[in-house]
C-alpha cells in the first residue's frame, strides 16, 4: 500500500505545487490573523519536507538517467519545454531546500514583527523557485528560475534586514549576481541558435567545437563564479549576510550559494568537457587564492556574521577544487561539503541570531564569558564550531578528505594549499569560539543573559542530527550519487 501511495504522490510537480498552494492560501487571510498565517506557512513547508523523502525512497541509485521526469510544453515553437527531473547530483539539494525553509519560518516566528504574512509568502515562493531550479532540465528555464530566486531574497534582505545599510546590501546582492548572469543568457541564446533546443538531455549528447566550448564556458563561468562566490567577485556576500535577517542568512548560506557550484556540476563540466580541462588550472589558481585569502581575512573581522560569511567563501572554493579535479573522489567529495555547509553554516548563523536577539550587537569585542551565563548555547556553538573546522566524525570531514584525495591526483601543490586552508579554518573557528565563550563577562556592555528557549533548542536539534549522521555514515549519500558521478566522469572522458 505504501509503495502505491508513493507512486501516486512521487511526481515533482506535486512537490512544486505544495509551496505555491500554501502561498496562494495566505493571500486570502487578513494580516491581523498572524498566528493562523504562521501556522499555515509552517504546515505547508513541513508537508513539502515530508514529501521529499518519498523521492529518496523511490530513487533508483543504480541508473544515471534522470528520474521522475515530467514535461510540460511551454514554448513548443521554439522547442523550449518545462522539463523536470532528478538524478544523484540534484536529489539531496532538493531535500536540503525543503529541510531549511520550515527552519526559516520557525526562526522568524517571533523575530519578524512587521509584514509577517509577506515574509512567510516570500519564504514559500523562494522554496518553490529553489526546488524548480534543482529539478530543471531546460537551460533557458534554469536561467529564468535561478534569476527569479533573487527577487524574494532581495525583498527579504531589503525589508527585514537588520541595519541602516540593508537597502545598499540588497541592491549590491541583486546587481552583482544579475550582471554576471547576463553573459550566461547570451550563451544560452547562442546554444539555441546553433542546436535549436535548450533541452539539457539533448545538449549533453551534442558536441561543440573547442573554440565554441571555450567561449560558452567563459559565459557560464561569469554567472556561476559570482554565485559561488569566487574571489574577486565575492564582495556582495559578507555585506548581504551582515544586513540580512537570521532566516535570510540561513537561506543564503544554506541554499543560494549552492547554485554556483551546482551550475558548474550540471552544465559547465558535462556540456563543455574540453573547455573544462583547458580552464582547470585557472579554477585551481582562483580557488587556492580564495581559500587562503578569505581564511586570513576572517581572522581580521570584528563582526560575527562577517566571520561566518568569509568562512563560507573559503568552504565553497574548497568545493570548486573538488569539482574540477574531475574524478569520482573529487566530485563525490565536493557534493558532501555542499550539503554539510548547508547545515553547519546555517546553524552558525542561527547561533549568531540567538545572540543578536538578546543583545542587539554582533561585534565580537562586546562578548566574552558566555560559558558561565549561557552554558547550553556555548555547548551548541562549540559543536558547530568543531563541525565548521571539519573535525572527524562531523559532516564536513569525509567530503573535504575526498576532495584532497581527488585534488592530489591532479596537482599535489593545489592539494597542499587546500590543506593549508583547512588549518587556517581551524584557526579562525577556535579563535572566534574562544573570544565569544571564554574569558571574562563584560557587564558594561551586556547585562541580561538567557539561554536558548525551547523553540530555539528545538530548531538546533535537526542540524545536530544531520551533521552527525552525515559524518558517521556518509555511505547513504555517496551511494545515491555514485552512478551519476561515474557517468559524468566517463561522459567527459576525464578518467
Amino acid at each position: 500500500m505504501f509503495e502505491h501511495f508513493c507512486e501516486c504522490y512521487s511526481d515533482l510537480s506535486g512537490l512544486l505545487l505544495c509551496p505555491v498552494l500554501g502561498s496562494m492560501t495566505l493571500l486570502f487571510i487578513p494580516n491581523s490573523r498572524i498566528r493562523a498565517i504562521r501556522f499555515i506557512g509552517l504546515c505547508t513547508s513541513l508537508i513539502t519536507f515530508l514529501y521529499s523523502p518519498v523521492l529518496r525512497i523511490l530513487f533508483d541509485p543504480s541508473t544515471a538517467k534522470f528520474q521522475f521526469v515530467e514535461c510540460l510544453r511551454w514554448l513548443p515553437y521554439e522547442n523550449i519545454n518545462f522539463y523536470l527531473g532528478l538524478d544523484g547530483l540534484s536529489l539531496f539539494f532538493v531535500i536540503l531546500t525543503t529541510f531549511l525553509i520550515p527552519i526559516c519560518i520557525l526562526v522568524g516566528w517571533s523575530g519578524i514583527r512587521s509584514f509577517g504574512k509577506e515574509y512567510i509568502t516570500a519564504s514559500l515562493i523562494l522554496e518553490f523557485l529553489m526546488i524548480a531550479v534543482f529539478c530543471m532540465l531546460d537551460l533557458l528555464l534554469f536561467y529564468v528560475l535561478s534569476e527569479s530566486v533573487l527577487i524574494p531574497m532581495f525583498i527579504i534582505i531589503g525589508v527585514w534586514g537588520s541595519r541602516q545599510r540593508k537597502i545598499k546590501a540588497a541592491y549590491q546582492f541583486f546587481l552583482y549576481t544579475l550582471l554576471g548572469s547576463v553573459f550566461m543568457l547570451l550563451a544560452i541564446l547562442l546554444i539555441l541558435l546553433q542546436t535549436g533546443t535548450t533541452d539539457l538531455q539533448i545538449l549533453l549528447t551534442t558536441e561543440f567545437s573547442e573554440r565554441r566550448q571555450i567561449l560558452l564556458w567563459i559565459a557560464f563561468f561569469a554567472s556561476f563564479a559570482v554565485k559561488v562566490p569566487m574571489v574577486p567577485v565575492h564582495i556582495w556576500l559578507p555585506e548581504a549576510h551582515v544586513e540580512a535577517p537570521t532566516a535570510g542568512s540561513v537561506i543564503l548560506a544554506g541554499i543560494l550559494l549552492k547554485l554556483g557550484t551546482y551550475g558548474f556540476l550540471r552544465f559547465s563540466i558535462p556540456m563543455f568537457p574540453e573547455a573544462t580541462l583547458f580552464f582547470t588550472p585557472f579554477i585551481y589558481t582562483l580557488s587556492a587564492i580564495a581559500i587562503i585569502y578569505t581564511s586570513l581575512t576572517t581572522l581580521r573581522q570584528i563582526d560575527l556574521k562577517k566571520i561566518i560569511a568569509y568562512s563560507s567563501v573559503a568552504h565553497m572554493n574548497f568545493v570548486t577544487i573538488g569539482l574540477f579535479s574531475l574524478n569520482i573522489q573529487g566530485i563525490g567529495g565536493s557534493i558532501l561539503p555542499m550539503l554539510s555547509h548547508g547545515l553547519v553554516s546555517s546553524a552558525l548563523f542561527l547561533c549568531v541570531g540567538v545572540l543578536y536577539d538578546r543583545h542587539k550587537t554582533r561585534l565580537v569585542k562586546y562578548y566574552g564569558g558566555l560559558v558561565s551565563t549561557m552554558p547550553n548555547f556555548s555547548t551548541i556553538f562549540f559543536f558547530f564550531t568543531l563541525a565548521n573546522m571539519s573535525l572527524p566524525g562531523t559532516s564536513s570531514f569525509i567530503g573535504e578528505f575526498l576532495i584532497l584525495v581527488g585534488a592530489f591526483q591532479r596537482s599535489s601543490l593545489v592539494a597542499t594549499l587546500a590543506a593549508l586552508g583547512m588549518i587556517l579554518g581551524a584557526a579562525y573557528s577556535l579563535w572566534l569560539y574562544n573570544r565569544v565563550v571564554s574569558g571574562n563577562i563584560k557587564p558594561d556592555f551586556l547585562n541580561k543573559f538567557s539561554d536558548p528557549n525551547g523553540r530555539e533548542v528545538f530548531i538546533f536539534i535537526p542540524f545536530i542530527v544531520g551533521v552527525v549522521r552525515m559524518g558517521v555514515h556518509p555511505k547513504v549519500f555517496l551511494d545515491r550519487m555514485h552512478t551519476s558521478i561515474s557517468n559524468l566522469v566517463q561522459h567527459g572522458k576525464f578518467h
